[in-house]
């Protein structure tokens, strides 16, 4: 078909190198560290059926209408008190908006708020969902790389002092790819320096709840208040396929958020908000996110282990307190792309580095996913892995 019947904003999105990857994880034989997939059998599954039971027999007919496009008001409310009850901040149900995932929100936030050519800062190596959402809007990414402490705030501010950039996107806990989290140092000076500033920084926090060492650290709300855009979601703490996330956005952001929704999908299934609803009323979800942790935590030490026992020294890696990735380095004259045709072989995959650049440039480093693989099929894959990589060296 010839290229000119699709529109601009859709030629320059980069395809998910990530589905591709998972077609190949399909085969039962491959060990796959690529998907960034929870663990289903950590799904609530009979609480979730009992929910809809319940939700069936006592709203009927209700819950299967159109709904508002803001969300159902028990379930904002839930959430404005478990921000209030975690983190400490006041966040009224009115600045809160439903989405189909967390993923949405970034559209809607490319939607309301980028025009062409618009400056947006983005974290390098970043979120592959992120960049995709955006690029649709055709915006001038500016990258900015993060280390163990978070943002490298010296570029931050040479970015800053060249462009007025529209928004900063983070993700500040556990972050995908890197697994590494911002200090609370390094929150305050990236904060103070989007202070007086025209720009809005998105803290995108689908892991903050998944910590299994270490201290909470303040979100970005607590040092840029009027500033800070925060996207939630369901996925990792309940499960993926309920498609339930959240926006919060002061009130004139909100106001356009809420058109961008309408034109969108007008609203959020009404049904599946008020299984969430009434699975959070009937079960303590606190104990479900712990039984999360103790699992994950268990999973990122195996792989931890593993890798100190198999790897070779040259390559190095992040250590996450939370979350379900870490990143792991080759030296600089092995491409990650090389080592995963090898892998491939010895039926192990990965997510090469490269896949999380604006510019595709990075090819010495991988994601590595534990969440959804048991602890002997981790040990099992790296030591796989570290056959591949010593082929290489």
């Amino acid at each position: 078909m010839d290229d000119s019947v699709f529109a601009d904003r859709v030629m320059d999105v980069p395809p998910s190198f990530i589905r591709e990857i998972l077609k190949v994880a399909l085969n039962h034989e491959i060990i796959s560290f690529a998907g960034g997939l929870p663990n289903r059998q950590l799904f609530p599954v009979e609480e979730i059926k009992a929910a809809t039971q319940k939700v069936l027999d006592n709203q009927g007919r209700d819950v299967l209408q159109y709904s508002n496009s803001e969300g159902y008001i028990e379930l904002r409310n839930l959430i404005s008190q478990r921000y209030l009850a975690k983190k400490n901040l006041n966040i009224p149900a009115a600045n809160i908006l439903i989405t189909n995932g967390s993923q949405q929100g970034l559209d809607l936030l490319g939607k309301t708020m980028l025009n062409d050519g618009d400056a947006l800062v983005i974290e390098e190596p970043g979120y592959l969902g992120a960049i995709q959402a955006f690029s649709m809007y055709k915006p001038s990414f500016k990258t900015v790389t993060v280390n163990d402490e978070g943002m490298d705030v010296n570029r931050l501010k040479r970015v800053m002092s060249t462009c007025k950039p529209k928004l900063l996107y983070s993700v500040p806990n556990f972050q995908n790819p890197s697994g590494i989290s911002y200090s609370e140092e390094n929150r305050r000076a990236v904060a103070e320096t989007l202070e007086g500033t025209a720009t809005f920084l998105i803290e995108d926090d689908p892991y903050g709840d998944l910590r299994y060492t270490g201290k909470p650290i303040n979100s970005f709300k607590s040092y840029l208040p009027d500033n800070t855009i925060m996207l939630g979601s369901f996925s990792k703490i309940v499960a993926p396929g309920i498609r339930v996330g959240w926006i919060v956005a002061p009130d004139a952001l909100m106001d356009k958020l809420i058109i961008a929704k309408q034109a969108s999908d007008l609203n959020s299934s009404f049904f599946t908000q008020c299984i969430v609803y009434q699975y959070w009323k009937d079960n303590d979800i606190e104990k479900h996110i712990s039984r999360i942790r103790d699992v994950y935590g268990k999973q990122s030490k195996a792989m931890l282990d593993s890798i100190d026992e198999f790897f070779p020294r040259q390559i190095t890696h992040t250590t996450p307190e939370g979350g379900m990735f870490l990143w792991a380095s080759l030296p600089d004259n092995i491409s990650s792309r090389d080592l995963l045709e090898l892998a491939i072989k010895d039926k192990v995959v990965f997510v090469p580095g490269d896949t999380f650049y604006v510019k595709n440039d990075r090819l010495n480093s991988m994601r590595l996913n534990f969440s959804c693989v048991d602890e002997k099929t981790i040990w099992d894959g790296i030591e796989r892995l570290s056959k591949a990589i010593k082929k290489l060296l």
